[in-house]
Order: structure tokens, then sequence, then C-alpha cells
């Protein structure tokens, strides 16, 4: 199997909120794992963490705000976040949808290495 990976779009995910398009498929997974990740307007996600996977977002389009560590930052297009493991963080959007690209390494899936405070959103196990 060649270590290069070319993925064009594919299939999108429904969890709670996100919808959510695995960009490198479980199979070929090494090191970490990326999303393209979109919230709808009008959102409010649950807050999360994860124990072991250093995460991070790049804002594509959009805007809203994080909440990290009780902490909220307003997101646009082109804005950075990097979050060490144990940093909880949740999204709010507005009127306008946010779309992210969401890098973890090692990788984290929603059935790996996610944890919720509070209610876990449909879809994650």
């Amino acid at each position: 199997m060649s270590d290069i990976l070319h993925v064009q779009a594919g299939e999108k995910q429904k969890l709670g909120p996100y919808e959510i398009e695995s960009l490198i498929p479980e199979e070929q997974e090494k090191a970490g794992t990326a999303y393209r990740v979109r919230i709808e307007p009008n959102s409010i996600t649950s807050i999360s963490f994860h124990k072991i996977a250093e995460e991070f977002y790049y804002v594509l389009s959009g805007s809203g705000m994080a909440v990290l560590n009780g902490v909220r930052h307003e997101l646009k297009a082109g804005d950075f976040l990097r979050l060490p493991p144990g940093t909880t963080h949740g999204f709010e959007t507005g009127t306008e949808a946010l779309e992210m690209l969401d890098i973890h390494f090692p990788g984290s899936r929603p059935n790996r290495d996610v944890y919720f405070v509070g209610e876990k959103p449909e879809g994650f196990s």
C-alpha cells in the first residue's frame, strides 16, 4: 500500500450538530486523522476533550465561537486553533455555518479518544 493518499470529496457522517467527512479512511490511518467538519447555523455543540490526541483546527469558512476550557474565542475564516490533550472544547454558530479542517495526532475517531462533559451527542460511541 502506498503512503500517498488522494481523497476526493466523499461521504459525510452526521454526529449530533456536526457533519463530518473523514479525509483519511480508517484502514489507511497512520499517525493521525483528518476531517472536514461543518456545524450548521444557530448550533451549539457539546463540550468534549481528548485524553491522548492533540487537535488542530483551521477555519475554512464561516464564523462562530470556540469555547476552550470555558473561555470563548471568536472564529472566522483563516483562524487556527491548537488544542493540547485535555483541552475542553465546544463550538457555537450564529447566522452562518462554520466549516473547519480538523486534524488529530495521534488519530482520534468518534469511537476512540473522544470524551464528553455532560450529554454525549447522537452518533458517538
